[in-house]
């Protein structure tokens, strides 16, 4: 019992859940580029591809916390941090060690590479990309007067947070050693578009609580961003049908019927908008994009 009550504030503070469904988004990477499951030396490198991502995001959500712990005294007390049940020297410690080895799997990913038939040259883009998301992550939560500090300034915090989201896929294509692949783009750029909506309509739905930041509902005010929002799922709906069309090619035609659930679900949104229903709304952009990202695993996996 002495050791659940332990781990639980870390599983809290690490957002387990949301950290561990990025391994979804590697393992889709992998796959669409693959067109079938990975396998020798490429699902071990994936594998290890997954943990390193994991890794990075319980990193990232644990600094989040530790750089919001004065806001969260008031608004969310309950929190590992301001509750004490994690001090702040103990959450910088998880914070360093959890990035660090989230790089020790990077760098046994590339000992596999190197050791096997597939050279270190196909390791080197995985490198870059979790060094750009180390990037975003600094200009995204860093106090220091090198970084941006995105999270606090609207849409540039936004964007951060998408590109981060998207990125996750690339990063599953570069470990199969095409992080240039056209299926895994197209995915990106549709999870790019769902999850820039929906962190526009949470800032919608926080506006009672943010007074005093300037995210983008709070400096246009809640119709302007809500038209935003619709726009952006829009472009969202375009990319996720376009791959399909004979101009592209990069899925097969009739393989757009397994998106509509995605597409009826996607629907369903602007109505919600409309009428200020800001929390629905955006379930209702997560359930179409986690529909729209199972779709196209399953396309990847039926044998062409």
């Amino acid at each position: 019992m002495s050791v659940y009550r332990t781990l639980v504030p870390w599983a809290e503070l690490f957002r387990s859940g949301n950290s561990v469904t990025s391994i979804f988004g590697v393992a889709l990477g992998s796959i669409l580029a693959s067109q079938g499951l990975p396998s020798g030396d490429f699902a071990i490198i994936t594998a290890l591809h997954c943990l390193s991502v994991m890794t990075f995001m319980f990193s990232w959500n644990a600094l989040n916390d530790f750089m919001d712990i004065e806001i969260d005294r008031i608004n969310r007390p309950d929190r590992p941090l301001p509750s004490g049940e994690i001090s702040e020297v103990a959450a910088s410690r998880g914070i360093l060690f959890t990035a660090v080895l989230s790089f020790s799997f990077l760098i046994v990913a590339a000992y596999v590479s190197h050791s096997g038939e597939i050279g270190l040259d196909g390791w080197l883009p995985s490198l870059a990309i979790w060094m750009l998301a180390l990037l975003l992550l600094f200009n995204y939560e860093s106090p220091s007067k090198l970084s941006f500090r995105m999270k606090d300034k609207g849409l540039p915090g936004n964007l951060a947070i998408s590109m981060s989201v998207g990125l996750v896929i690339v990063f599953g294509a570069a470990s199969v050693s095409d992080p240039l692949n056209q299926r895994a783009w197209s995915v990106f750029i549709v999870g790019f578009l769902y999850n820039f909506s929906r962190e526009i309509v949470k800032d919608i739905e926080d506006m009672g609580g943010d007074k005093g930041r300037d995210t983008y509902a709070m400096r246009v005010g809640e119709e302007r961003a809500s038209s935003l929002a619709a726009l952006v799922l829009i472009a969202a709906l375009a990319a996720m049908l376009a791959p399909f069309s004979p101009i592209l090619e990069i899925f097969t035609d009739w393989h757009v019927a397994f998106v509509i659930p995605s597409v009826v679900t996607l629907m369903m949104v602007k109505p919600k908008l409309l009428s200020s229903e800001h929390r629905t709304a955006q379930k209702l952009i997560k359930t179409s994009m986690q529909l729209c990202l199972i779709a196209f695993l399953v396309i990847s996996l039926i044998p062409s």
